[in-house]
């Protein structure tokens, strides 16, 4: 195969997830929105985190909060628990990685708030303990998540929303969930601001 055919074939890859996930998904990507958009309204903030790339994912979210998505608006309330490099590392070296975002929900959520995950592959311990702590805070999860779920689906509760792309591979999923973050910034703009 050719370095054109690869090309070629992670794009086709690519748009098939999208379309699936489009097919699928719509109606929890919707009401992920409203979730969101019911919490701002409501003095309460988002609080993201992720690993690696979707470490990436959740800083970009909250960055398009506060600062603004296409338009011009007041900022929105979100923090990415992944950016503060001594908080996380003094927690890490005094704790234990797996608490990195544990312990700072423990600090900044407040019940009504909403902790947005980002794991392709629901299996990270650090993700799974910050959902925990989000439900002691009575904070509800907004979980972007692929593959089968991972170990986070059994720790989500009825209230809480998984929008789970229907992909093995772990660089469409994360494609996958930088669509659905912009179609969340979008939908939660059109809602609070209107066209």
């Amino acid at each position: 195969m050719n370095l054109q055919d690869r090309i070629i074939n992670h794009f086709t890859d690519s748009i098939k997830t999208k379309q699936d996930t489009m097919d699928s998904l719509c109606i929890l990507i919707e009401f992920a929105s409203r979730r969101l958009v019911d919490c701002l309204l409501n003095d309460g903030k988002v609080l993201t985190c992720g690993n690696g790339g979707s470490a990436g994912d959740a800083q970009h979210f909250s960055s398009e909060m506060i600062n603004r998505f296409e338009r011009e608006r007041p900022a929105l309330p979100a923090i990415a628990l992944t950016t503060d490099s001594s908080t996380l590392t003094s927690i890490a070296n005094d704790y234990h990685f797996d608490v990195v975002f544990a312990k700072q929900i423990r600090a900044l959520g407040h019940s009504g708030d909403i902790l947005l995950v980002y794991s392709t592959s629901g299996n990270s311990n650090n993700i799974i303990k910050a959902a925990k702590v989000a439900h002691e805070k009575d904070m509800h999860i907004i979980a972007l998540t692929g593959k089968d779920g991972g170990k986070l689906q059994e720790v989500l509760n009825e209230t809480d929303i998984e929008i789970r792309i229907p992909s093995e591979s772990t660089a469409r999923i994360q494609e996958v969930h930088l669509l659905i973050t912009h179609c969340l910034c979008d939908l939660v703009d059109q809602q609070l601001f209107g066209s």
